[in-house]
Protein backbone atom coordinates (compact mmCIF):
# COMPACT_ATOMS: atom_id res chain seq x y z
CA UNK A 1 0.00 0.00 0.00
CA UNK A 2 1.16 3.49 -0.90
CA UNK A 3 1.71 6.05 1.85
CA UNK A 4 -0.08 9.23 1.79
CA UNK A 5 1.53 12.24 0.09
CA UNK A 6 3.59 14.70 2.11
CA UNK A 7 2.98 18.53 2.22
CA UNK A 8 4.87 19.57 -1.27
CA UNK A 9 4.26 16.10 -3.52
CA UNK A 10 2.21 16.09 -6.17
CA UNK A 11 1.59 12.68 -7.08
CA UNK A 12 3.01 9.07 -6.70
CA UNK A 13 3.54 6.26 -9.18
CA UNK A 14 4.40 2.92 -8.72
CA UNK A 15 5.35 0.28 -11.46
CA UNK A 16 7.40 -2.43 -12.74
CA UNK A 17 9.40 -2.19 -15.57
CA UNK A 18 8.16 -4.87 -17.98
CA UNK A 19 10.29 -6.89 -20.77
CA UNK A 20 7.37 -6.04 -22.89
CA UNK A 21 7.56 -2.16 -22.56
CA UNK A 22 11.38 -2.27 -22.79
CA UNK A 23 11.14 -4.02 -26.37
CA UNK A 24 8.51 -1.94 -27.18
CA UNK A 25 10.90 1.49 -26.54
CA UNK A 26 13.55 -0.45 -27.81
CA UNK A 27 11.55 -0.09 -31.23
CA UNK A 28 10.58 3.49 -30.49
CA UNK A 29 13.60 5.13 -30.31
CA UNK A 30 15.33 2.42 -32.62
CA UNK A 31 18.17 1.48 -30.12
CA UNK A 32 20.22 -0.48 -31.65
CA UNK A 33 22.40 -2.19 -28.43
CA UNK A 34 21.33 -5.93 -27.98
CA UNK A 35 21.79 -5.74 -24.46
CA UNK A 36 18.15 -3.92 -24.44
CA UNK A 37 16.55 -6.95 -26.57
CA UNK A 38 18.30 -9.51 -25.31
CA UNK A 39 18.94 -11.40 -21.76
CA UNK A 40 22.19 -13.67 -22.72
CA UNK A 41 23.94 -10.39 -24.64
CA UNK A 42 22.67 -7.85 -21.40
CA UNK A 43 24.57 -10.43 -19.47
CA UNK A 44 27.28 -10.72 -21.63
CA UNK A 45 27.53 -6.66 -20.99
CA UNK A 46 27.34 -6.89 -17.01
CA UNK A 47 23.84 -6.76 -16.33
CA UNK A 48 21.52 -8.97 -14.23
CA UNK A 49 18.66 -8.77 -16.81
CA UNK A 50 17.50 -6.14 -19.86
CA UNK A 51 18.27 -3.03 -18.97
CA UNK A 52 15.63 -0.13 -20.12
CA UNK A 53 16.74 2.32 -22.72
CA UNK A 54 17.06 5.73 -21.18
CA UNK A 55 14.35 7.35 -21.34
CA UNK A 56 12.03 4.32 -20.16
CA UNK A 57 10.63 6.62 -16.96
CA UNK A 58 7.86 8.48 -19.19
CA UNK A 59 5.80 5.01 -18.78
CA UNK A 60 4.79 6.90 -15.55
CA UNK A 61 2.80 9.28 -17.42
CA UNK A 62 0.49 6.90 -18.70
CA UNK A 63 0.17 5.35 -14.92
CA UNK A 64 -0.38 8.95 -13.36
CA UNK A 65 -4.08 11.01 -12.96
CA UNK A 66 -2.61 13.77 -15.15
CA UNK A 67 -5.60 15.98 -15.26
CA UNK A 68 -5.41 15.95 -11.32
CA UNK A 69 -1.48 17.13 -11.54
CA UNK A 70 -2.77 19.73 -13.57
CA UNK A 71 -5.94 21.09 -12.02
CA UNK A 72 -3.60 20.59 -8.81
CA UNK A 73 -0.73 23.33 -10.29
CA UNK A 74 -3.64 25.16 -11.36
CA UNK A 75 -2.54 24.75 -15.31
CA UNK A 76 -4.15 26.11 -18.21
CA UNK A 77 -2.56 23.07 -20.54
CA UNK A 78 -3.61 24.42 -23.48
CA UNK A 79 -0.92 27.30 -22.83
CA UNK A 80 2.01 24.58 -21.28
CA UNK A 81 4.90 23.86 -23.02
CA UNK A 82 7.91 21.38 -22.16
CA UNK A 83 10.52 23.44 -21.57
CA UNK A 84 13.10 20.70 -20.59
CA UNK A 85 13.49 17.19 -19.29
CA UNK A 86 16.72 15.53 -17.82
CA UNK A 87 17.02 12.13 -16.63
CA UNK A 88 20.14 11.37 -13.78
CA UNK A 89 20.52 7.45 -13.68
CA UNK A 90 21.86 6.55 -10.27
CA UNK A 91 21.81 2.76 -11.56
CA UNK A 92 20.39 1.23 -14.77
CA UNK A 93 16.52 0.16 -14.76
CA UNK A 94 16.20 -3.43 -15.79
CA UNK A 95 13.52 -5.85 -16.50
CA UNK A 96 11.62 -7.11 -13.37
CA UNK A 97 12.30 -3.67 -11.61
CA UNK A 98 9.64 -1.98 -9.33
CA UNK A 99 10.14 1.60 -8.99
CA UNK A 100 7.90 4.08 -7.01
CA UNK A 101 8.12 7.83 -8.19
CA UNK A 102 7.26 11.04 -6.19
CA UNK A 103 6.73 13.97 -8.01
CA UNK A 104 7.42 17.39 -6.03
CA UNK A 105 7.81 21.06 -6.77
CA UNK A 106 10.70 22.27 -6.77
CA UNK A 107 10.38 26.17 -7.97
CA UNK A 108 7.24 27.40 -9.23
CA UNK A 109 7.68 31.67 -10.59
CA UNK A 110 6.14 34.23 -12.56
CA UNK A 111 8.42 36.00 -15.07
CA UNK A 112 8.22 38.49 -17.59
CA UNK A 113 9.02 37.62 -21.20
CA UNK A 114 11.14 39.57 -23.48
CA UNK A 115 8.58 40.31 -26.03
CA UNK A 116 6.51 41.45 -23.29
CA UNK A 117 3.72 39.11 -21.48
CA UNK A 118 4.35 37.01 -18.50
CA UNK A 119 4.66 33.20 -18.06
CA UNK A 120 5.10 30.55 -15.35
CA UNK A 121 8.22 28.29 -15.19
CA UNK A 122 7.47 25.59 -13.27
CA UNK A 123 10.25 23.02 -12.21
CA UNK A 124 9.22 19.32 -11.20
CA UNK A 125 11.70 17.01 -9.60
CA UNK A 126 10.58 12.97 -9.83
CA UNK A 127 12.56 10.36 -7.79
CA UNK A 128 12.25 6.81 -8.62
CA UNK A 129 13.29 4.23 -5.75
CA UNK A 130 13.48 0.95 -6.23
CA UNK A 131 11.94 -1.91 -3.51
CA UNK A 132 14.79 -1.17 -1.26
CA UNK A 133 14.09 2.43 -0.79
CA UNK A 134 16.87 3.16 -3.21
CA UNK A 135 17.20 6.14 -5.32
CA UNK A 136 17.51 5.22 -8.81
CA UNK A 137 16.53 7.50 -11.26
CA UNK A 138 15.99 11.36 -10.70
CA UNK A 139 13.92 13.55 -13.87
CA UNK A 140 13.38 17.24 -14.13
CA UNK A 141 11.27 18.67 -15.63
CA UNK A 142 10.40 22.43 -16.47
CA UNK A 143 7.22 23.34 -17.81
CA UNK A 144 6.30 26.81 -19.28
CA UNK A 145 3.10 28.70 -19.54
CA UNK A 146 2.56 31.16 -21.14
CA UNK A 147 0.41 34.48 -20.14
CA UNK A 148 -2.96 34.82 -22.13
CA UNK A 149 -2.98 36.35 -25.20
CA UNK A 150 -3.78 39.76 -25.12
Amino acid sequence: MTEPLSVGELDRVDYDIERGKIREFVRATFTTDPAHSDRDAAQAAGFADVPATLTHTVVAGHQRDQRKFVDTLGLALERVVVGSVKWTYLRPLIAGDHVVGTRRIVDDVQREGKRGGSMRIVTLETEYVDTDGDPVVRLEEVLIERGEQR
